[in-house]
């Protein structure tokens, strides 16, 4: 009985997010225009896309909504997972590299006494409605108040769960970090009061000892979906004494040619990779990679230390709580890769990173 009632209050609420998202209920003033340039490889003078590919049939925004709520595959996840917060140094002095995953994309980066801190998401809910939609099972890694002050974020773009206005806006107010982000995304935040840099695809931004490339991924974006591509989408990579650092923000697979493009700005001493996500893959194969290709994307990039993000803090797709930290095991287990090497590890651990060694 208690499952049932579970899984009726889930239709329940995504029937209202689904209603709330609907075309023909969204204004259309909603669409906005975050960014006017001359057109180029990935934008047509109105709205960005992938380079390289057809671009996917228009599909109905609440169809994965619908597909959810009526589910037989999809696994259930338990309400909470306990967390131990932990409590980051204030700074890391020299090429000592100490690195916290917090949640989902989010994860705290030290080292150079440099405080870098990627797609921050403390919100319980990553949804249009505060009080609606998708709920975290895992508390933060850092509480907020214990957060070192940030000097740089990375916002990859401008999906709830990647760009979280009311973290931004904290952040914002207590350490006026720079924040570098893709184009659009930066009229996007000055219209919630937060201070942005964008730069295309291979542009760069200089943050402190820092060099901050702006890599192209494979995605897309929306605030209320008549919005949709009205700005870009990114990784990013972070060159560094040291050793730089690769964060993929949030990607499929696409045609494969981006990794090999930014596979160009390593060597990498850490790779920040998703890999959660994913289930129904024909659903989902466009917006996120599965383990095996988040494998494909560790190999090609080579980094000396990956780290497994986005999965087991929000249930946004189908498969199991801990199904990609499973995959990847096997992953390192067949190819005999230490687990040092691709980490994937439980929210709020904080573990160190080798100073990148010789070409492996």
């Amino acid at each position: 009985m208690r499952k049932l009632l579970k899984r009726l209050g889930t239709a329940v609420l995504f029937l209202v997010v689904a209603l709330s998202l609907a075309p023909a209920l969204v204004p259309p003033f909603l669409d906005r225009i975050y960014y006017r340039g001359p057109i180029s490889d990935h934008f047509n003078g109105e709205r960005f896309f992938n380079p390289g590919m057809p671009p996917p049939p228009r599909r109905d925004p609440n169809r994965f909504l619908r597909r959810w709520a009526g589910a037989r595959d999809r696994a259930e996840w338990p309400d909470r997972v306990p967390v131990i917060p932990t409590v980051p140094p204030r700074r890391v002095a020299g090429e000592e590299m100490r690195v916290t995953w917090i949640g989902h994309a989010t994860v705290l980066v030290q080292t150079q006494g440099f405080n870098i801190l990627t797609d921050p998401l403390w919100s319980d809910r990553p949804s249009p409605l505060s009080f609606v939609g998708p709920r975290r099972v895992r508390a933060p890694g850092v509480r907020f108040d214990d957060l070192p002050r940030i000097d740089l974020v990375l916002v990859s773009h401008n999906h709830y769960d990647h760009m979280d206005v009311a973290t931004l806006r904290r952040l914002w107010r207590r350490d006026r970090p720079l924040i570098v982000t893709s184009l659009g995304n930066d009229a996007l935040l000055r219209s919630h009061g937060v201070d942005a840099v964008a730069r295309d695809w291979g542009g760069t931004v200089r943050a402190g000892p820092a060099e901050v490339v702006v890599e192209r991924v494979h995605h897309w974006s929306t605030r209320w979906d008549t919005d949709r591509n009205r700005a870009l989408w990114s990784g990013f990579t972070v060159r560094l004494p040291g050793g730089a650092v690769f964060f993929a923000g949030d990607t499929g697979w696409g045609d494969g040619s981006w990794p090999r493009e930014a596979a160009r700005h390593g060597p990498f001493r850490l790779a920040i990779l998703p890999i959660g996500a994913y289930e129904p893959r024909d659903v989902m194969m466009e917006s996120h990679v599965d383990p095996a290709e988040a494998w494909r994307i560790f190999e090609i990039l080579n980094p000396g230390t990956a780290l497994g993000v986005h999965w087991g803090t929000v249930q946004l797709t189908f498969e199991a709580i801990g199904d990609p930290q499973r995959r990847i095991a096997a992953l390192r287990r067949a190819r005999n890769v230490p687990p040092d090497r691709f980490v994937v590890t439980e929210v709020g651990r904080t573990f160190s990173v080798p100073v990148l060694a010789a070409a492996r």
